[in-house]
C-alpha cells in the first residue's frame, strides 16, 4: 500500500472555494477508482487557509491512474492549484493498523 499526505497552504480567504472543489473531486475521482483505498481531507479550525489531504493507494501504479484521471486534471490540477500557496508530498509506509 502506498499512502501519500500533503499538507497543503491556501491563498489567503479561499478555505472554502478550496473545500468545495475537494468535495466535488471525491466522488468523481477516488470515489470512482478501485485503487484509491481511502482519501480524507481534513481542515485545522486554529489555522485557516490549510488542508490536510491523507491518501492511501493500492501502489504507484493505482496513484498514477488517480492523477492521470480526467476528474483530477480538472479539479485538482486546474481549479484547486490555483488556489495553493504550497504543498508539500510526503510519501508513507504502513507499519501498523487496526
Amino acid at each position: 500500500m502506498l499512502a501519500k499526505v500533503f499538507p497543503i497552504k491556501l491563498k489567503d480567504g479561499n478555505q472554502a472555494a478550496a473545500e468545495e472543489i475537494v468535495q466535488a473531486f471525491a466522488p468523481q475521482g477516488p470515489g470512482a477508482e478501485d485503487g484509491t483505498l481511502s482519501f480524507r481531507v481534513y481542515r485545522d479550525p486554529a489555522n485557516p487557509d490549510y488542508l490536510l489531504f491523507v491518501e492511501h493507494f493500492a501502489d504507484q501504479a493505482a496513484y498514477d491512474a488517480h492523477t492521470g484521471s480526467a476528474a483530477y486534471r480538472e479539479l485538482i490540477a486546474g481549479q484547486f492549484a490555483e488556489l495553493i500557496v504550497e504543498f508539500v508530498e510526503i510519501d508513507h509506509e504502513l507499519v501498523v493498523s487496526l
